[in-house]
């Protein structure tokens, strides 16, 4: 996004920083506007809930990503599912 002003990034430094770090877009967006709406220390804390994907069934893993608004996921592998989460 450099030279690019997006107003819906509520804390575009954090969203460059985890750009730079491979998040997706979608990923470094949700954390910044998280970070910028609750502070930085209670996004840190969030999580540790879920388990490890790899614990999860295909249907579970496929719920998930239907919940955040994945797609194509229904034609993939467990593999591919858990990869496209943890990459979303």
């Amino acid at each position: 996004m450099p030279g690019k002003k997006n107003p819906s990034l509520k804390d575009p430094e954090l969203y460059e920083e985890l750009r730079d770090d491979g998040a997706s877009k979608q990923k470094a967006a949700r954390i910044s506007n998280a970070a910028a709406n609750k502070g930085r220390s209670a996004v840190g804390r969030k999580g540790g809930k879920a388990g490890d994907y790899d614990d999860w069934t295909v249907p579970q893993l496929k719920a998930k990503a239907k919940e955040i608004g994945l797609t194509g996921y229904s034609a993939k592998k467990k593999s591919e599912l858990i990869a496209a989460l943890r990459n979303s």
